[in-house]
């Protein structure tokens, strides 16, 4: 839009409230006739007639009236927002529809939304906590949180929230019957639990002895779009499992599984905040972005 639209506003609403020209002219600091020019031409550019005149009086018309009324709640609207931008008060309101992978946003994401709840009584949080994919746009998220790798879109816009340090866990048993891999080359030879989305299974990403990543696909009987369900099986003796270290430390600490690599040997995936891109992001969204920024890090501290 032009901004040659707005030019007038202040000064037409001076005028109805003042209730003429030369009145309108000294609450605007302009003069009569730079006041008269200035409603004539927002009257020539609307074609409508905003004012009857007489040598004594003007009255609204009844196009007049209405644009006045939006006018003046436009006008408004601005300047309850400079105030409040003013005095840092700016409310964070309204609803945010968020989707996230299951269990990191139980672990990640469903703490750093409590906090926004708590301390925003206007602000009402509708989250997804699913590995399916969604689609943002179509489906009206306003926000998503993605791992791994995202994929070039001219309508989204994705931010760098954090990294997920992975691993290979496997149960004392297992590696007690197969022996415990050390290199790339072992871990061919073995079984792993699987984990895909769509049932598409997710190739594992090993960094070998030169510092080079190496991508992956292992061989097994069992693929889970559900990572606890991985680590579940896992315990139960079923293979190797690649896992965040966050979800399968704890597992390790109580003996049910060991840590096979670390994170020095299995590379880390990226985490995303990922919205439609929008010329204006709403302030609860740039609020949540920000939050996830500072949180998710701290979230993942092992």
């Amino acid at each position: 839009m032009n901004e040659n639209r707005f030019n007038g506003l202040i000064t037409f609403t001076a005028v109805v409230e003042a209730g003429s020209f030369t009145a309108a002219a000294e609450k605007v600091h302009l003069t009569r006739s730079a006041v008269a020019k200035s409603i004539a031409a927002l009257e020539s550019r609307l074609k409508v007639r905003l004012f009857n005149r007489t040598t004594r009086t003007l009255v609204l018309t009844d196009e007049g009236a209405r644009y006045y009324e939006h006018c003046k709640k436009l006008i408004n609207e601005l300047r309850d927002v400079e105030s409040e931008l003013h005095d840092g008060q700016m409310a964070v309101e309204g609803r945010i529809r968020i989707s996230a992978p299951v269990l990191f946003g139980r672990h990640c994401i469903a703490p750093v939304l409590r906090k926004l709840v708590n301390r925003h009584s206007g602000l009402k949080v509708e989250a997804e906590f699913s590995d399916r994919v969604v689609d943002i746009v179509a489906e009206g998220y306003d926000l998503a949180v993605r791992i791994g790798t995202i994929a070039d879109s001219s309508s989204l816009v994705a931010r760098k929230i954090g990294s997920q340090r992975m691993a290979i866990f496997a149960s004392p048993n297992y590696l007690a019957a197969k022996g415990t891999p050390v290199d790339l080359n072992d871990l061919k030879q073995h079984t792993a639990i699987l984990y895909g989305r769509n049932m598409q299974e997710i190739t594992w990403r090993i960094i070998d002895h030169h510092g080079k990543t190496q991508t992956i696909s292992m061989q097994g009987q069992e693929l889970y779009d559900d990572l606890q369900v991985v680590a579940d099986s896992a315990i139960d003796d079923g293979g190797l499992a690649w896992l965040p270290r966050w979800l399968g430390l704890p597992y390790v600490n109580s003996g049910k599984l060991k840590l096979v690599m670390d994170s020095d040997q299995v590379e880390s995936l990226n985490i995303y905040a990922v919205w439609p891109h929008t010329k204006y992001l709403p302030l609860r969204t740039r609020v949540l972005i920000d939050k996830l920024l500072e949180q998710v890090p701290l979230q993942l501290g092992e």
